[in-house]
């Protein structure tokens, strides 16, 4: 089976990795993913991060790969002018929104160090491909008109990169303006944003939807990352550089 998805994270997790059959790198790739969420998420009692906010362990106590996602968090607050903020009110953290794209290029590495070149990785939507599909073509991924999931509205080809939709149609709004967490990001439905890697991805995207409307700004302004926004009434714009990605 060279195809297999499982439920991991709170979420389908696709693998696709052309020629796999008989090894055992589905099994490492899914335990990437099975380690994510036993140390960071927020809903088990005895993950890392939930010690950390009850106060049972402290910072220098903190893993060398809770560190890292704390900083990447950090540094995200700060490039985005704290669009990206992983607190909530009461002062805990909550770091889903780095851990995703972090886990997903966790594992894209896995399979790259053994030698796997070829491959999809699908984590809820964010995707990190590498190489060719199974029948030697461009990998092909679709964006998903957010009024009806069962059409694509565009069909892109990520070429090694990273590929990340935020938006508000699936879980709700679970995405807000830590400015003002009370207030419903108006304007955008969702963002789709196409980045070095998923990590880059998936960042930006969480940001930029954050920011409404002029979330597609930001993803303008920064190089080597391109969108793709859709608005409430069903128009939607891209940057300059996305149709570079676009199957024609």
């Amino acid at each position: 089976m060279t195809v297999e998805t499982r439920i991991i994270m709170g979420m389908p997790i696709t693998l696709d990795i052309p020629n796999s059959e008989g090894a055992d790198i589905h099994e490492r790739v899914f335990d990437v993913f099975n380690d994510a969420d036993k140390r960071f998420s927020p809903f088990r009692p005895d993950s890392e991060v939930s010690r950390f906010n009850s106060g049972e362990i402290d910072a220098p106590a903190l893993s060398s790969q809770m560190r890292d996602v704390l900083k990447i968090a950090h540094d995200m607050q700060e490039i985005t002018d704290g669009y990206f903020d992983i607190r909530r009110e009461d002062g805990t953290i909550d770091p889903s929104g780095v851990v995703k794209g972090w886990a997903i290029l966790g594992a894209a590495r896995l399979l790259e160090r053994d030698g796997f070149e070829n491959f999809c990785i699908d984590a809820g939507g964010d995707i990190q491909a590498g190489g060719r599909d199974a029948r030697d073509r461009e990998w092909s991924i679709g964006i998903r008109n957010p009024f009806d999931p069962r059409q694509i509205v565009k069909a892109i080809a990520p070429r090694g990169q990273g590929v990340a939709t935020s938006g508000n149609y699936v879980r709700g709004d679970h995405i807000y303006d830590p400015h003002d967490r009370a207030a419903r990001i108006e304007g955008p439905v969702s963002i789709t944003v196409i980045g070095h890697d998923v990590l880059v991805a998936d960042l930006h995207a969480t940001a930029a939807f954050a920011m409404g409307e002029q979330g597609i700004y930001y993803i303008e302004a920064l190089d080597g990352v391109e969108a793709y926004q859709i608005h409430q009434d069903g128009t939607a714009v891209q940057t300059t550089g996305f149709k570079e990605f676009v199957f024609s």
